[in-house]
């Protein structure tokens, strides 16, 4: 299994209810992909210019493909990664 959490700050906090909606629909089809075991977004309660990934893959080829398909080139790619930090952390789940 190939896990990560990414963190996404936003660069403009004006940009929450947008990215919002754009990470929901990424998340969307996402989950409907080959190898995905788990695709969750969270959105930070304390503080709305962040944002959470939390990714759960068969296998880290199963991941390349993900970001071969649309929720990563035609939404998270151009329209969510130029607007945000992105601090991913490759994790191990440590109990099932």
């Amino acid at each position: 299994m190939f896990c990560l959490n990414v963190i996404l700050t936003l660069k403009d906090a004006a940009d929450a209810t947008e990215i919002e909606g754009l990470l929901a629909e990424a998340c969307r089809l996402s989950r409907a992909e080959p190898g995905c075991l788990r695709f969750d977004v969270y959105h930070a309660e304390a503080d709305p210019a962040t944002f959470v990934l939390v990714e759960h893959w068969a296998s880290e080829q199963a991941w390349q493909d993900h970001r071969e398909a649309k929720a990563f080139k035609e939404i998270y790619e151009p329209q969510v990664l130029p607007r945000v930090e992105r601090v991913p952390h490759r994790v191990k789940l440590l109990v099932e």
